[in-house]
């Protein structure tokens, strides 16, 4: 009887065990469903190349050979696999330089938008928690800087810091998109500091640093992360756009914009020179606009399904 009754025990673990197994499997096909593919299978390559391009390059981005000068995607002529997209002007394999380019547009996105989320959050926060005079400065830089176009502003700054190069691109795009932190984050914590948890705690003797760490940055840190994810493509096609005209990247660093500048007067005869990084920059940004799209709709609670 005692072996009857440790049988059946032992077979109620084991279906219970499947069925936890199979449960756990059906949260990990949804969450695999929930991801957004097509803006993974964009980005991955984007990412593996910034990350991990140095080490997988064929050939010296910044190598010059004259005389292997524009010469066209290897594919096309039969000449194998040397160089994959051909090569520019100055000799130089063009396939090594888009790869190492991919570095330049995710630094300068991340860390960029990074800062400009540290920056705009934190005066977002302290302006609508305590407003008074403080408000009253954050709101009047802000309508300042948005009375500017952005591409204007970014070109002013980057004369200003001389164009010294990743560094300065950073700091432009820090600058630039700030605003957008501060104003969400503000009207965000305007509504929540009324809230009844919040006047509460203000009530129970809970400090300004604890109401603010505690009660309502979680409460808008969602709405800043879809301004950043949002962020990531503007960011890489600004920094493209100061490197097109020379006040963003320099060389002997490699940029997407910088490639595309320099060939425009090859166009017509070396058509591989701006096609392959202007591909490169429609993948990463239309990559970076539909994982923030995606991350929108998830985070929104405006958006967000009951």
């Amino acid at each position: 009887m005692a072996a009857a009754s440790g049988e059946r025990s032992g077979e109620g673990q084991r279906q219970g065990g499947k069925a936890m197994n199979k449960q756990s499997a059906e949260r990990v096909w949804r969450l695999i469903k929930d991801l957004p593919l097509a803006a993974i299978l964009l980005l991955l390559p984007v990412t593996v190349c910034g990350l991990l391009g140095q080490f997988f390059i064929p050939h010296d981005p910044g190598a010059i050979d004259p005389s292997k000068a524009l010469r066209p995607p290897s594919w096309l002529i039969g000449a194998g696999w040397s160089h994959l997209f051909g090569t520019d002007y100055l000799g130089r394999d063009v396939f090594s330089r888009v790869i190492m380019g991919a570095q330049a547009s995710l630094l300068v996105s991340f860390v960029g938008v990074g800062l400009a989320g540290l920056f705009g959050i934190t005066l977002g926060l302290l302006s609508a928690y305590f407003r008074s005079w403080v408000d009253t400065v954050v709101v009047m830089l802000i309508d300042i800087q948005r009375s500017m176009p952005a591409i204007l502003l970014a070109l002013l700054l980057s004369a200003a810091l001389g164009s010294s190069g990743l560094g300065s691109v950073v700091i432009v795009v820090a600058i630039i998109y700030w605003t957008h932190y501060a104003m969400v984050v503000r009207g965000e914590t305007l509504s929540v500091k009324q809230r009844d948890y919040v006047v509460m705690a203000r009530v129970l003797g809970a400090t300004n640093k604890r109401i603010l760490a505690k009660h309502i940055f979680p409460n808008v840190i969602d709405s800043a992360l879809v301004v950043a994810s949002l962020q990531l493509g503007s960011a890489i096609m600004l920094e493209a756009m100061l490197s097109f005209l020379g006040m963003g990247v320099q060389p002997p660093a490699v940029a997407w914009g910088k490639m595309i500048a320099e060939s425009r007067l090859y166009i017509a005869t070396a058509w591989w020179l701006p096609t392959f990084p202007g591909i490169a920059l429609v993948i990463t940004v239309l990559g970076a606009n539909l994982f923030g799209d995606w991350l929108r709709d998830r985070l929104d609670p405006k958006l967000r399904q009951v």
